[in-house]
């Protein structure tokens, strides 16, 4: 009785085992007869590009705000509205105008990971307030 219930058991695991690795291997497709349509080249159809599945890219971010602390090539602090904004600045960085704490500044960025990459800062024009003439003043007669 033992041998034959050792036996059952040795063959229906010799059957899940052969089922399992049956349903892995794909099936090949049945190859179609050559016939001379098929060997004209200006009636078979163009062959289909496999699909590839791009990742998408960063999306580029802003941020808008007044530089808090600045390290050239290092990082970059931004306080904005409601909070402050730490960015890594590398080599690939694209600076527009002068850099300085108080200026205000926009940073386009992205996210690498859990760090923030800035790929550009823009100084905005600083208000010109010296270039403006005060009103004439009356003359009394």
């Amino acid at each position: 009785m033992k041998k034959n219930l050792i036996a059952l058991v040795a063959l229906l695991t010799m059957v899940v085992f052969a089922g399992g690795a049956m349903a892995q291997t794909p099936a090949k497709p049945a190859e179609k007869p050559v016939t001379q349509a098929a060997t004209d080249k200006s009636a078979t159809p163009p062959a289909e590009k496999p699909k590839v599945e791009k990742k998408e890219a960063p999306k580029a971010m802003e941020a808008s705000g007044t530089v808090a602390a600045y390290e050239s090539g290092k990082m970059i602090k931004v306080k904005g509205k409601d909070k402050e904004m730490a960015f890594d600045v590398t080599g690939g960085t694209k600076i527009n105008g002068e850099v300085k704490e108080g200026a205000n500044v926009t940073v386009m960025y992205k996210k690498d990971g859990d760090k923030m990459v800035a790929t550009a800062i823009t100084v905005a024009a600083a208000k010109k307030t010296e270039g403006k003439k005060p009103a004439p003043a009356e003359k009394k007669s």
